[in-house]
């Protein structure tokens, strides 16, 4: 069995670090800044897209990416934690499964966090935006995974707190258990996966409850 995992709202809180970054590109580079809760809303879709979806040129997106980003990993392990009962997710789903990571964030900056965290050894692989041409809610990522671990999606799960990652599990032909500690609420979640859990543990743990009763 193969488990995959979301970062951001499913295994890690950055958002002060999202936030803190978002804003210092508005005040370096110029625009009206959006509110914090806009800028939440958009936490899973990629930086080139969410700074389109706040009103900035597409000509200038790569200048705010790139300053964002500058920011960002510095102070990133500073201003990120991982989610409450995250750590013993990790813990409980490397006894049952083999573990990868699909998060829309830098690859290199997430090998980076999960280091720092000291739970990295225990994730076969990392796919970060870098490492593909689409972005979930596109297959592509889930897929990537899936094919350099050598995984049959038929046997895999994905844990996301999204409908990027509900909608990318979908399309790759995994199943999907939805959390409710990140940036979407049940009622969205639910428009794309009936499994939902309150957090990253519980989603393991429904997830080996289920295989008990099913041939992997």
């Amino acid at each position: 069995m193969t488990i995959l995992f979301d970062l951001d709202g499913t295994l890690i809180d950055s958002t002060e670090a999202i936030l803190e970054s978002f804003h210092l590109t508005f005040d370096m580079l110029g625009g009206e800044h959006p509110t914090d809760t806009a800028i939440k809303a958009l936490i899973g879709h990629t930086l080139d897209d969410m700074y389109l979806q706040v009103g900035i040129a597409p000509e200038a997106v790569e200048a705010y990416v790139r300053t964002y980003k500058e920011h960002y990993r510095r102070i990133s392990t500073l201003k990120t934690v991982l989610l409450p009962q995250a750590r013993e997710a990790i813990e409980a789903a490397s006894a049952v499964a083999r573990l990868g990571i699909v998060t829309t964030k830098t690859g290199l900056y997430s090998r980076e966090l999960m280091e720092h965290f000291g739970v990295m050894d225990a994730f076969e692989v990392l796919i970060g935006r870098e490492d593909v041409t689409h972005a979930k809610p596109h297959p592509e990522p889930v897929l990537t995974a899936l094919e350099r671990m050598g995984a049959d999606p038929e046997r895999s799960w994905l844990i996301g707190d999204t409908r990027l990652d509900a909608e990318a599990a979908r399309r790759a032909g995994v199943s999907c258990v939805g959390v409710l500690s990140g940036y979407d609420n049940e009622e969205q979640l639910r428009s794309l996966t009936p499994f939902i859990e309150k957090d990253a543990l519980e989603a393991v743990r429904y997830i080996v409850n289920k295989g008990r009763n099913v041939t992997f």
